[in-house]
């Protein structure tokens, strides 16, 4: 499953119970009984990894984290201090293989931003994960800067690091990324079985890729092993209790992390929150959002239609998916700049599914686009090579995790199947991200049962959700249903909005709930709703999004195409 990310990302609402439960998927797939009775056998056999935790955990808080300038590879300005984390590549071998984890961090202010003289007291470590697999958080201290984030910045050391796997931290890598950005490239609607048998064979070469280059070590970046990593993270910063706040992918392994290490959880935030029933990961849950991003396109659709006179892209929502084809149609027979073809169209207004900040953004390059000029639609959607380095790493990342922590349909005809159905209802995103994730038929790591997400009553402390109701990377279903499995937790709604990553965004309402958790440990009732922030206004110019900074944006559950 896919979230999206400001420098590359995009990435399932609810399908009716045929896409949802495939046909054959009782062998294909696992189900919802399968994988629950699974987890007991999980919790048995994690036993040496629990040990291995603990061993590890009280070695790092021997140890701690010497901070210091962070290296000149991280683009990182001189206020944030980096260090790294000593973490078991195996956790139940703790004395065994380790890699390094690095860890950027700004120290709490201690000042209330609203009277600089009156001092706040600090409150410990606040870690953030903006979610992936395979998204880098090291950017994340820089937040503080922004005004809706400088009360939390006060009463905290801001935190983020690069999970195992992701930049600097024991860096994976699939393939040679000077063969990773190929385009442009086509990105049919209804593909045909040639270019089915032509993505089949990519898939495979991908998955063999990741086995050869990564050996025996590609077993070991999973979801769990990502909640222990951060386990391990907590004791290393001295705190005896974790706060945490975690978008996207993030909330997933931030569930995995509250199962696992319930005492261990201070507060909690889950940010757009990904469907944790052992059922649905990886494989349903993608199905899901590709069924979500079609009602989102849809929202995009009738925006731009609303703003007709601004863009001429059609005062219908049909029309503007007129002008859409037509430019996929073009770009298809002659890709803009000889480097922007449809599958480079996809990827851009993918983001606009995850954010509504860059509608106006994607409409204007539409719109010159067909009034003849292709610059705007090539500054947006064109591939980076200085960049190809770090997307091919997150794409392997964020394979790895998903294809190791669940069983997938290894049989074509499933995915075949599943998606020509749901394509026929949901064309805009589901093959795509088919595409995406099919090397997770073919995979060559032990595949994981993944762990049953569960805290009983008095469990954990009050943990805290928040929800975007149109959210199409993380579907509104999934945060009701962690809301269920947690008991004591608290769901914060957003109505009517589908920006995907709400925390510390444009909606003051949201805001105040996060800060009087955070701050202090106060929720609302077993739920509370937020009006939506406001559209976004159209814009003639070609600007950047309004409101995206480096780390204010969750990260796709998978990273785009």
């Amino acid at each position: 499953m896919r979230t999206a990310a400001v420098h590359a990302a995009a990435g399932t609402l609810l399908l009716t119970t045929l896409a949802a439960a495939p046909a054959g998927s009782t062998t294909d797939a696992p189900s919802a009984s399968a994988a629950a009775s699974a987890s007991g056998a999980a919790s048995a056999s994690n036993t040496a990894e629990a040990r291995g935790t603990a061993v590890a955990a009280a070695r790092a808080a021997s140890e701690g984290i010497e901070f210091g300038r962070c290296p000149d590879a991280q683009d990182l300005p001189g206020s944030i201090r980096c260090g790294t984390v000593r973490v078991p590549l195996d956790y139940a071998r703790p004395d065994g293989a380790q890699i390094r984890l690095t860890v950027s961090r700004v120290r709490a202010t201690g000042k209330d931003p609203a009277n600089s003289k009156r001092k706040v007291p600090r409150q410990g470590a606040l870690v953030h994960n903006p979610g992936g697999p395979g998204a880098s958080g090291m950017h994340f201290p820089l937040i503080g800067l922004l005004p809706q984030w400088k009360r939390i910045a006060a009463a905290y050391d801001l935190v983020g690091y690069a999970p195992r796997g992701v930049g600097r931290s024991a860096p994976l890598s699939c393939q040679d990324p000077g063969t990773f950005l190929d385009g442009p490239t086509q990105a049919p609607v209804h593909p045909s079985e040639a270019y089915k048998k032509k993505r089949i064979a990519q898939a495979k070469a991908y998955a063999r890729g990741c086995a050869e280059r990564a050996g025996d070590r590609l077993r070991h970046y999973t979801s769990l092993n990502n909640a222990r990593d951060l386990d391990v993270l907590r004791a290393a910063l001295g705190e005896r209790r974790l706060t945490f706040v975690g978008a996207s992918y993030g909330t997933y392994f931030g569930a995995l992390y509250a199962t696992l290490f319930p005492g261990h959880v201070r507060r909690m935030v889950f940010d757009s929150a990904v469907d944790p029933d052992p059922a649905q990961i990886w494989y349903r849950n993608n199905l899901d959002q590709s069924a979500a991003f079609e009602g989102r396109w849809a929202d995009f659709r009738e925006w731009a239609a609303r703003h007709h006179g601004v863009y001429g892209l059609g005062d219908t929502p049909l029309k503007v998916q007129r002008s859409y084809e037509k430019v996929r149609a073009r770009l298809a027979e002659k890709p803009a700049g000889g480097k922007v073809g449809p599958g480079q169209l996809q990827a851009a207004l993918l983001e606009a599914g995850y954010y509504d900040d860059f509608w106006p953004h994607r409409a204007h390059a539409l719109s010159a686009y067909l009034k003849g000029d292709p610059q705007p639609l090539i500054d947006q959607a064109e591939q980076h090579p200085e960049a190809a380095v770090e997307e091919e790493n997150a794409r392997a990342v964020y394979l790895a995790v998903e294809c190791n922590d669940a069983p997938w349909p290894t049989d074509w005809a499933v995915w075949d199947r599943d998606n020509t159905r749901l394509a026929r209802r949901a064309p805009f995103e589901t093959w795509d991200n088919v595409w995406t994730n099919l090397p997770c038929a073919y995979w060559r790591a032990p595949r994981q049962r993944p762990l049953d997400v569960r805290a009983g009553a008095g469990e954990l402390p009050p943990t805290l959700i928040l929800a975007a109701e149109r959210d199409a990377a993380t579907p509104y279903a999934g945060a009701l249903e962690l809301h269920r499995r947690l008991a004591g937790a608290v769901l914060v709604t957003e109505r009517d909005a589908g920006t995907h990553g709400i925390a510390g965004g444009p909606n003051a309402c949201v805001n105040g709930h996060m800060e009087a958790y955070l701050l202090e440990g106060r929720v609302p009732g077993r739920s509370a709703s937020c009006k939506a922030h406001p559209e976004p206004r159209p814009r003639t110019a070609a600007g950047p999004p309004e409101g995206t900074t480096p780390a204010g944006k969750a990260v796709p559950v998978r990273p785009a195409p």
